[in-house]
């Protein structure tokens, strides 16, 4: 049996079970963030498959690519049960095992504070995206600024990481986005949980960017 890209049974099983505690305050943003997706959707990090319970009828399919065993298994049992059909294969967002231009709109749920190669990742995106196509964003990551920032960095520079799958906290989502060509649609800034004290993790922003119509994607580089 092949090696999967991303191995992290004992976090796997613990995020399982956080982001199901953690739904109630989660799904709304879910829903926001697949409102109005149609036809043929790629999702990278899909997790438990928490999002397939909220694609809407107009997804005529889902290719979710999940790259840790234990995940992609609670994915598939969620595949199962949704309203669309859902395709559930093994797979790394640096290294996309799909045709290019093959997509009319790509989902990234929080994702890409763990990815390796956020640039290769973002690239491999806007090469799937047919020209025009539409990647939907829910993340994590940086601060607005202050004291914040530095706590975040300190963070992703010693036990973040290594603790939480690869997770980094302070990653600037919308500032990739740019680098990588998108042309950025309307997003929004905001916390979880937006009452009570702020925590490394709880600054979040959900949007939508574009593959340019007339753009030429090219494979990312390493960063």
């Amino acid at each position: 049996m092949p090696r999967d890209p991303i191995h992290h049974p004992l976090f796997a099983r613990f995020y399982a079970r956080q982001s199901v505690a953690a739904e109630p305050v989660i799904a709304p943003h879910r829903k926001e963030l697949l409102r109005g997706v149609t036809g043929r959707v790629i999702e990278v990090g899909a997790g438990n498959g928490l999002n397939f319970a909220h694609y809407p009828g107009t997804v005529a399919e889902v290719v979710a690519i999940e790259p840790e065993r234990v995940l992609r298994r609670l994915a598939v049992t969620a595949a199962m049960r949704a309203d669309v059909p859902v395709d559930v294969v093994p797979g790394a967002a640096e290294a996309l095992p799909v045709k290019s231009e093959a997509f009319d709109f790509a989902v990234a749920s929080l994702v890409l504070c763990s990815v390796r190669n956020v640039p290769r990742a973002l690239a491999e995106l806007r090469r799937v995206l047919r020209p025009g196509g539409e990647l939907r964003f829910f993340e994590h990551g940086r601060a607005p600024g202050g004291a914040m920032v530095a706590v975040q960095r300190a963070l992703d520079r010693t036990v973040w990481p290594p603790l939480f799958g690869g997770c980094h906290v302070g990653r600037d989502t919308v500032g990739a986005l740019r680098a990588a060509g998108f042309e950025l649609g309307p997003y929004r800034r905001f916390l979880i949980p937006e009452r009570g004290p702020r925590l490394p993790m709880s600054y979040c922003v959900l949007g939508s960017a574009r593959r340019p119509p007339a753009d030429d994607a090219r494979p990312g580089t390493d960063a």
